[in-house]
């Protein structure tokens, strides 16, 4: 006998874990008076500084779309099948212009055939330029190659497959693994990206139960690899 609906969502609460991005904020010193003279006169910056900030390209994307609206509903009905919220839940940010997520969830079942489990997040991550710390987009390619390095760390994960995926941004990379949860084996499927000055990092799980089948570790990637390129194109979208 299969485990009733409302008994695995309770089972699947502590289940799923979604992509929680914290990146702290930087700000570039904005040079004040100087003090140190009788005169109490502002220092002039030096030729120097002025090149400085000069030679930083200035950020590409200025402010990023609304997560819970980068992916088509549509998307949203073939991976997720009877989300709890189809609307998605948002994240929590401080700055919505520097980061933001979304979520979905939902157990889909089918009688004695058991029931699908599914989990589809998304969130962004948006950098300044800074005549300290370089250009928006080098801040990004930096983040981008952490994110990546993060999801093939992820605790007790096996069978980690790393890849590089073309259509997605400027860059992006695949990772799949394994993750044995609540007695079940889930397929997970992490897809990072970056455009321009924003990285996109996109994860898609799931897991059959009471009978159903462990999902297609390759159907999984690839339907990933969709709902990525809608967020990641959402980004250009936004800032037209």
């Amino acid at each position: 006998m299969h485990r009733s609906a409302p008994r695995l969502t309770r089972i699947l609460a502590c289940a799923a874990v979604p992509v929680m991005l914290v990146v702290a904020g930087c700000s570039s010193d904005s040079g004040g008076e100087d003090k140190s003279s009788g005169s109490g006169s502002s220092s002039a910056a030096s030729p120097g500084d002025k090149k400085s900030e000069a030679s930083v390209t200035p950020a590409k994307f200025a402010k990023l779309p609304e997560p819970c609206k980068t992916i088509t509903s549509k998307t949203i009905t073939e991976l997720v099948p009877k989300a709890k919220n189809k609307a998605g839940t948002a994240g929590t940010s401080s700055d919505i212009t520097a980061r933001g997520g979304c979520s979905w969830n939902g157990l889909e079942d089918k009688g004695i055939k058991g029931s699908n489990y599914r989990w589809l997040d998304v969130a962004f991550l948006r950098y300044e330029s800074d005549p300290g710390l370089g250009s928006g987009e080098k801040r990004a390619t930096d983040a981008y190659a952490k994110e990546i390095a993060k999801a093939e760390a992820t605790e007790s994960a096996k069978n980690v497959k790393t890849s590089p995926t073309t259509g997605i941004g400027d860059e992006a990379t695949s990772i799949s693994y394994d993750l044995s949860k609540t007695g079940e084996t889930f397929k997970y499927a992490t897809i990072v990206a970056r455009t321009g000055n924003v990285v996109v990092t996109l994860g898609y799980n799931g897991a059959g139960y009471a009978g159903a089948k462990t999902p297609d570790a390759a159907e999984m990637l690839k339907d990933a690899v969709k709902a990525a390129k809608e967020a990641a194109a959402s980004v250009a979208t936004a800032n037209k």
